[in-house]
């Protein structure tokens, strides 16, 4: 918190321009009330600029017709500039028409200002009490003495036990109405802050792809230089203590009882009369399915990180391209290269996507066409012989039969090695087969895959041209 880095942040950081721009009140009320407020992830450009369009009507039949002078296409390509980055702009893969999504710092300010306004009660026992709990989660989390472990467990059972009599003599421990609302707003609170957690995550796993990406682009070595370079940071990122807490959090939030849990929770809670009386937002009720919708984009930005590597180690397809990609890879570091020096005023120009009218009597008479004369010199025949085998050759490798594979030989033993697999199922369609193999493994839960680094196995496979290939690999075992 230093002079320099709040200076640089004021300059840079997409949240706080947003807090300084004259149009603040306008951006941040439309983004709240079209992405926030709903949980929309994802707006089509039609859909958000008919949005925009009725909110600049309203605002300029209360304010005056001046007021917001642009049209709404011009003010959301203003925010999803990169000098401002408060909108991300995209084309999905199925989709030509361009799509929005806020951005994690734009959400972030929009939920201080929403932290601005007045609350009628303000709750502090229920977060009391989750620090304690905290505390007490991480200290007995972490003991190491049996003894002293006992000693809190033998505690909690006498606890439990006191209270078993006590309602059985009738005695009922409740909360009173304040205790039931300060606990109420706590859970949304925190559940709307873990809504916003989750575009930082999938944020984090695009500006991923988009250094994978920018590596194969730029890349002038060996393939399996940079396939290690690239698996491993993928690897760390997964392994990190941010993919950790995701996979843990999507892993308890897919489980049918747990959501059937959730589900008789929500509906016992908001029928008490102390939240009727808040008067909750009708989207309460379904939040957990919102948590899951939010946790499925995550999920698909890390398989786009997978699709983009599968694709690279198609052999074949890379090499009917080498030239095309050639061009393109130059072009794209060569862009690379002036992505921060970006030309000023008007560097290109493209035909207008207006319609020209054009009357009947402005177009001009029939003429006759010429008549082409053609001549019949014969053809010389070439005595080149050139394979073309490797223009029709295409192959895909078929993850869902790998798995199939691995199942069946898990059927009758506790576990195998992918090299004892591979002796029964024998690669063919070479190292794409084989990584995919590796992805299919890397994608198994704890438990599921063990990697043994002191023994190695050595797969051998048969290439296109006739050549046997060979890798020597740590071990890698299956188990049931």
């Amino acid at each position: 918190m230093d002079y320099e880095t709040l200076e640089a942040m004021q300059r840079r950081h997409p949240a706080w321009r947003l807090l300084l721009a004259d149009s603040a009140p306008l951006v941040a009320s439309f983004l709240h009330r079209v992405f926030v407020a709903p949980n929309v992830r994802v707006i089509s450009q039609a859909d958000l600029i008919e949005a925009l369009e009725d909110t600049l009507f309203a605002l300029r039949e209360q304010l005056g017709a001046e007021v917001f002078p642009k049209r709404a296409q011009d003010y959301l390509n203003d925010w999803a500039a990169n000098e401002r980055s408060w909108l991300r702009k995209f084309y999905p893969n199925d989709s030509d028409e361009p799509h929005f999504d806020l951005m994690p710092a734009t959400e972030k300010a929009i939920g201080w200002l929403t932290s601005l306004t007045e609350r009628s009660f303000v709750g502090t026992e229920s977060r009391l009490l989750t620090l304690f709990d905290l505390l007490k989660q991480m200290s007995q989390g972490s003991e190491t003495d049996p003894q002293v472990r006992l000693l809190e467990l033998q505690k909690q059972r006498a606890e439990i036990d006191l209270e078993i009599a006590l309602v059985s003599q009738g005695q009922l421990s409740l909360l009173d109405d304040t205790a039931i609302r300060d606990r109420f707003q706590q859970f949304m609170g925190l559940a709307r802050e873990l809504l916003g957690d989750f575009r930082e995550v999938e944020q984090n796993f695009r500006g991923l792809d988009r250094h994978v990406r920018e590596r194969i682009a730029l890349w002038e070595g060996s393939k399996g230089e940079l396939l290690q370079q690239i698996i491993g940071e993928r690897d760390l990122i997964v392994d990190s203590d941010q993919g950790r807490s995701f996979r843990a959090f999507w892993d308890f939030l897919m489980s049918h009882d747990r959501q059937e849990e959730l589900t008789q929770l929500l509906d016992k809670v908001l029928q008490l009369p102390p939240i009727v009386q808040l008067k909750p937002d009708v989207r309460t009720r379904r939040v957990h399915y919102d948590w899951l919708e939010a946790g499925e984009h995550t999920q698909r930005t890390v398989a786009l990180l997978s699709q983009q590597l599968r694709r690279f180690l198609d052999d074949q397809a890379y090499l009917e391209n080498r030239r095309i990609m050639d061009l393109l890879r130059g072009i794209e570091s060569q862009a690379m290269a002036v992505r921060d020096m970006a030309p000023s005023g008007s560097f290109m120009q493209i035909d207008d996507t207006a319609a020209d009218i054009e009357l009947p009597m402005e177009r001009p008479l029939h003429t006759l066409p010429i008549k082409p004369l053609i001549s019949s010199s014969k053809l010389d025949v070439g005595d080149a012989d050139i394979d073309a085998t490797a223009l029709f050759s295409q192959f895909t490798v078929d993850s869902a039969e790998l798995s199939q594979r691995v199942r069946r030989a898990l059927q009758g033993r506790s576990q195998i090695t992918l090299a004892d697999l591979l002796a029964e199922y024998p690669l063919q369609q070479g190292l794409a087969e084989l990584i995919a193999y590796l992805q299919l493994a890397s994608e198994r839960g704890d438990g599921k895959v063990l990697l043994d680094d002191d023994a190695n196995d050595s797969i051998a496979w048969q290439a296109i041209d006739g050549n046997w290939k060979r890798a020597v690999m740590p071990r890698v075992v299956f188990i049931k």
